[in-house]
């Protein structure tokens, strides 16, 4: 429950965060990288701030995947994407509810000053519209997503278990990175494909760029948390005790 929960929690909050754009280099204090990819640029690490939790989520994808097999994590991918897609149905009808009128300045406060009143006025004039911008993505980007988080899940979990066929219980790291990398990199470029290919028709060698510099930032956090992984498999692990953590990722290969 605790591990399903988490995974459902950081997959919901990672698309509903998703609609920010950021720049990597300048949050980090750095120069934009301003490369050339197949001709495209000047192109920067510019990612959707779901980056910083979709990591999490296919990490915790090798963690239940170890402990409760493919059929287990599968049910709770599908589980999870259904959940996304209610999400996004609640969110379109909330935007569609007439707004209190009250509620469209209630930013504003009286005891700002009045050139501050004046510059939020500035940025956000109706926090309706502000609402409706940030929650109501474009069709394509909610559709990419979800096909592309399916179907990188169901990569995941095949190649994971055929690493572990052929390794055993060593080589954590090369099951669980390695998997992650190969769906991180399929995830890259479906939704990107179908968000911006697809739903806006930007240029196919552009599109490629782009998901390119998605998928190295991805691939960089897969291999800087595969200690995270070593460590959730010693408390779990240590909490199940060894002889019932064999027994289930025995039945998890199974499975």
């Amino acid at each position: 429950m605790v591990l399903s929960g988490f995974f459902i929690a950081n997959a919901l909050i990672a698309e509903f965060m998703g609609v920010k754009l950021f720049s990597l280099e300048r949050t980090l204090g750095l120069e934009e990288v301003r490369w050339y990819i197949f001709g495209r640029g000047p192109l920067s690490f510019t990612l959707t701030a779901g980056v910083l939790l979709w990591p999490v989520v296919f990490v915790m994808t090798d963690i239940i995947n170890e402990y409760y097999g493919r059929r287990g994590i599968r049910q709770l991918s599908y589980l999870t994407a259904g959940l996304i897609a209610y999400g996004f149905l609640m969110l379109f009808l909330a935007i569609e509810l007439t707004p209190a009128e009250f509620w469209r300045t209630a930013h504003i406060k009286p005891d700002w000053s009045p050139e501050k009143q004046a510059a939020v006025r500035a940025q956000v004039a109706d926090y309706n519209t502000a609402y409706s911008l940030v929650f109501g993505q474009s069709l394509w980007i909610i559709v990419g997503s979800l096909v592309a988080f399916l179907i990188a899940q169901i990569i995941d979990v095949t190649i994971f278990h055929r690493i572990k066929a052929i390794t055993g219980e060593k080589k954590i790291w090369l099951r669980a990175t390695g998997s992650t990398l190969v769906s991180q990199f399929v995830d890259s470029f479906v939704v990107v494909f179908i968000a911006l290919y697809i739903g806006q028709q930007i240029n196919f060698l552009q599109v490629l760029a782009v998901s390119l510099l998605n998928y190295f930032y991805k691939g960089a956090m897969a291999i800087i948390l595969t200690p995270v992984i070593y460590g959730a498999h010693w408390a779990i692990d240590w909490y199940l005790g060894e002889s019932l953590a064999m027994e289930m990722k025995a039945a998890a290969q199974q499975a």
